[in-house]
């Protein structure tokens, strides 16, 4: 078998391979052997056709199939014997022979993978947020459960901020009503910021019974592009108005979460808790942004375009599955190219930490794995179940050690580049947009 390459540009090769004919004819007649000595052909006994008849009714698909499967082996023996990693599925060019020659010769024209040199992270500066969970943010979070069981009565007094209205409300725009601008006895906790900037407040003093019609302009950043920046009146019908009564913080109020022993003071430690493994994931989910984003900008990479179209085509069809299209509905046209940059990144990324995996032998060992599980069982009510639910499935188990071997990685750049911490609040980690 002859083998050349040449370099078309950037990662694209083209590879022709020749193959002496004697190499295909011998498994042709090797299978037209075979199927001499199994195949029934009218007039003659089982296995006693003659060769030439065999040969004139089945070699052409023979010959087909063989050819398919030698192509198919000999281009995986040829960029292994030139020590070539292809990047996906090459295009095949079947060529004419040479004069005088009955050879098989075609070209295989693919990308190969690029090398990837892991970037000296030395001189690079990461900051890192830091925070924890102290006895003001304790209380806040005591606070929002006590409104969580708030138990509500009829005032008449005119609304205030934190009071729950019962409204009716019909918007228009330009003298047209427009999708989901109605409602009736929606009911509406003012100060909740459930509804576009100035209703809420346009309705703070008002009084059941009470009719108001508000002028509002919708967003930029509103959700619905079709009503973005326009200008809205809404009717506005007031049925009641209730204010909120909160609950004692005792041992009654402990119980409503179960908590049986300890009174309050054992809720307040699970609130603790559940805030501290709340903060710790988020931090870690943080901080493997940040790290993540410093090594796709710390790396220059040629990337093959094969394997972007392979990950915008996994990340289109699993948005597709995730909508959850009822059945004999035709769901929104989804173009894999809509991906494109995301897989651009994502495969970037893998590429790169592929790398610094296996030049450092990191591994997700089993102790990081069974934490990881741990805590990922910690908030369900019966952490043993959900750990030997992920333990008893091999596929489960394998998308944690990605993780933690992802967490690695993690590891090992913020040990090699400069750290610098940064102190900041519960609050501004647990809502960055708040």
């Amino acid at each position: 078998m002859q083998v050349s390459v040449e370099t078309t540009s950037g990662l694209e090769r083209r590879m022709t391979v020749e193959i002496p004919e004697e190499r295909i004819e011998s498994e042709v007649q090797n299978r037209l052997r075979n199927l001499a000595r199994t195949t029934r052909i009218k007039g003659f006994r089982p296995g006693k056709a003659p060769m030439k008849v065999i040969a004139r009714q089945y070699g052409l698909q023979v010959r087909q199939e063989v050819l398919g499967e030698v192509v198919q082996s000999s281009f995986y023996e040829a960029v292994s014997a030139e020590q070539l990693r292809p990047a996906g599925a090459p295009r095949i060019e079947f060529q004419d022979s040479a004069p005088g020659s009955v050879n098989l010769a075609y070209t295989a024209v693919f990308e190969v993978m690029p090398e990837v040199t892991v970037a000296d992270l030395s001189t690079l500066s990461l900051a890192k947020p830091v925070a924890d969970v102290g006895d003001a943010d304790v209380d806040k979070m005591m606070e929002t459960l006590r409104k969580q069981r708030a138990s509500w009565s009829a005032v008449e007094r005119p609304a205030e901020e934190g009071d729950r209205l019962y409204i009716d409300f019909k918007g228009t725009i330009n003298g047209e009503p427009f999708a989901g601008g109605e409602g009736n006895n929606v009911p509406l906790t003012l100060g909740g910021g459930r509804m576009v900037p100035g209703f809420e407040e346009g309705l703070v003093g008002a009084s059941a019974g009470e009719e108001r019609t508000l002028d509002i302009t919708f967003p930029d950043d509103y959700g619905n592009k079709e009503l973005t920046g326009k200008a809205a009146q809404f009717a506005i019908k007031v049925n009641s108005v209730e204010a909120a009564s909160l609950p004692e913080l005792n041992d009654e109020f402990a119980a409503q979460f179960n908590v049986q022993e300890g009174g309050i003071e054992a809720l307040r430690k699970e609130v603790r808790e559940n805030m501290e493994r709340e903060l710790r994931q988020r931090l870690r989910a943080q901080v493997k942004q940040l790290v993540m984003d410093r090594l796709l900008d710390s790396h220059a990479i040629d990337i093959p375009a094969a394997l972007i179209q392979q990950e915008s085509q996994s990340l289109a069809d699993q948005l597709r599955q995730n909508m959850r299209v009822p059945q004999g509905k035709e769901g929104p046209a989804i173009e894999s190219s809509m991906f494109s940059e995301q897989a651009r990144k994502r495969v970037t990324l893998g590429l790169i930490i592929s790398e610094i995996v296996s030049q450092n032998g990191l591994k997700a060992s089993p102790e990081r794995v069974r934490v990881a599980i741990e805590e990922l069982a910690a908030s369900y009510e019966e952490p043993a179940q959900v750990v030997a639910w992920y333990l008893s499935d091999r596929r489960r188990s394998a998308e944690v050690e990605a993780m933690v071997l992802e967490d690695e990685v993690v590891d090992w750049v913020l040990g090699n580049l400069k750290v610098e911490e940064t102190p900041t609040s519960f609050d501004a980690i647990m809502n960055p947009n708040g």
